[in-house]
């Protein structure tokens, strides 16, 4: 029974039994959130923006080149899909899990605490104990309790894009809130442009363009909407950028009164956050799974 055991288990991929609440796809390569109605919900309204705009404005617009704004449209929106997607489908930055049921029992302090203290850039941090990975997390780090990991140098759980934001795909977002925030400008431009172009014509006010092109008055307000909504992401995000900073960190004052470890300056802070070469992952889902063994299990007879 246990030899079957085991050779079952050798077919058997990390992605396949990985305890967290994860999606897989592509056997393992593409690494999702476990909600994706969020981002359902951000993917739709982008294609749906775009249609509208390259349907009923683009081509309506006078004294303009009709096929350019198109082109610069979709070109837009194709950066933000694929950005979309390196965001969405790439490890954040998951830990490994401990295997070990006795580190649960590992402290560092007579008082049965379970916290250690590390120095970084010569500023002490104490590091907490993860009950669920039975491990003290690595600095910068946080149990995630959407998807159940704990992640690296984790910032947000994003609820539109369904995925941890963190060490890995951090420079992705960031890529993907400042080309979605060029792409509602760029169409929120143009769509009061021809609304000025639409009330010169035929002089028609606000109830009239709701009754005669009630697309683009819609596009209009909504991309004037996202334009603020994402231009104070982006800002606040550049600055978190600016001073080596993750939301998480931001939120929770994690260096009031004390020197920031991390702070390398303002030119540092950015390579770092957004040069530097990436870490590769330090799951390998795609790996095959190696067999829990339990006290218990006993060998089979010889012969």
């Amino acid at each position: 029974m246990v030899a079957m055991e085991i050779n079952a288990a050798k077919g058997t991929r990390t992605y396949q039994v990985w305890p967290g609440n994860n999606v897989f796809f592509c056997h393992g390569r593409l690494v999702c959130g476990p909600d994706q109605r969020g981002l359902f919900l951000t993917s739709v309204s982008i294609l749906i923006s775009t249609w509208i705009f390259t349907i009923y404005i683009a081509n309506d617009l006078q004294n303009t080149n009709p096929t350019l704004v198109i082109t610069i449209c979709l070109i837009l929106t194709i950066v933000i899909i694929v950005n979309l997607i390196l965001v969405t489908a790439i490890d954040p930055g998951i830990t490994p899990r401990s295997t070990q049921q006795s580190s649960i029992e590992d402290t560092d302090s007579s008082n049965g605490s379970r916290r250690k203290k590390v120095t970084i850039n010569g500023v002490q941090l104490k590091l907490k104990f993860c009950r669920i990975y039975r491990i003290f997390r690595p600095p910068r780090s946080c149990h995630c309790a959407i998807c159940d990991n704990c992640v690296e140098k984790f910032d947000h759980h994003c609820p539109w894009i369904g995925q941890c934001i963190a060490l890995r795909n951090y420079r992705f977002c960031l890529a993907f809130l400042i080309t979605a925030l060029m792409f509602f400008i760029y169409i929120f431009a143009f769509s009061c442009w021809r609304i000025h172009q639409r009330v010169l014509e035929s002089g028609i006010g606000l109830f009239g363009m709701l009754m005669n092109c009630p697309e683009t008055l819609a596009l209009t307000l909504f991309s004037f909407a996202a334009i603020w909504f994402l231009g104070g992401l982006a800002i606040f995000h550049s600055y978190l950028t600016a001073i080596n900073q993750t939301a998480y960190e931001n939120f929770r004052n994690s260096y009031e009164g004390s020197p920031k470890p991390y702070d390398k300056g303002i030119i540092g802070n950015i390579t770092e956050v957004l040069f530097a070469p990436l870490p590769p992952s330090r799951v390998d889902f795609r790996a095959e799974a190696m067999p829990r063994w339990n006290v218990e299990d006993e060998m089979p007879p010889l012969g």
